[in-house]
């Protein structure tokens, strides 16, 4: 026979369960909408992890509109920037000069706080984004004494 104890913990484990069912983000091409983001020349699909997460995380597709223009330098006031490219390619230039090409396959992780410029992307470039914490600002700064630009 089940103690009053033993109720009241199933009780709390269903109820447990039933809240962390309800942070489920599940999202489709067709129930992911499409929201406003930081450039002109993206699409963004937002893929309910903001929500679910109450602002701990955010997830979304970006896509390219096939108009690029170089972002201009700036960093990210978040924790974490994380990407995976899903078709096509970027190309971004650090402080410091590096610059690194991501291509379909391949993944990157950016600190925030790290000066950077996307400097051309492919026409079919599509990426999944992902900021820690949800609300990532973006800050325009002057380029890194350290970076010159490529030709």
């Amino acid at each position: 026979m089940n103690s009053d104890s033993e109720k009241s913990r199933s009780s709390e484990a269903a109820n447990a369960a039933g809240d962390l069912l309800g942070k489920l983000a599940y999202a489709t091409a067709e129930t992911a909408p499409l929201v406003p983001g930081r450039r002109t020349f993206f699409k963004y699909r937002d893929l309910g992890v903001s929500e679910a997460s109450n602002g701990r995380m955010r997830a979304q597709v970006t896509v390219a509109t096939g108009e690029m223009q170089q972002t201009g330098w700036h960093y990210h006031l978040c924790e974490s920037q994380f990407f995976y490219t899903l078709r096509g390619w970027v190309d971004l230039l650090f402080e410091g000069g590096r610059v690194i090409r991501v291509s379909a396959g391949e993944s990157l992780h950016i600190p925030g706080g790290l000066k950077h410029n996307e400097i051309a992307i492919s026409e079919d470039f599509e990426f999944l984004e992902i900021s820690v914490p949800a609300q990532m600002g973006t800050v325009a700064c002057d380029p890194p004494a350290n970076s010159a630009t490529p030709n």
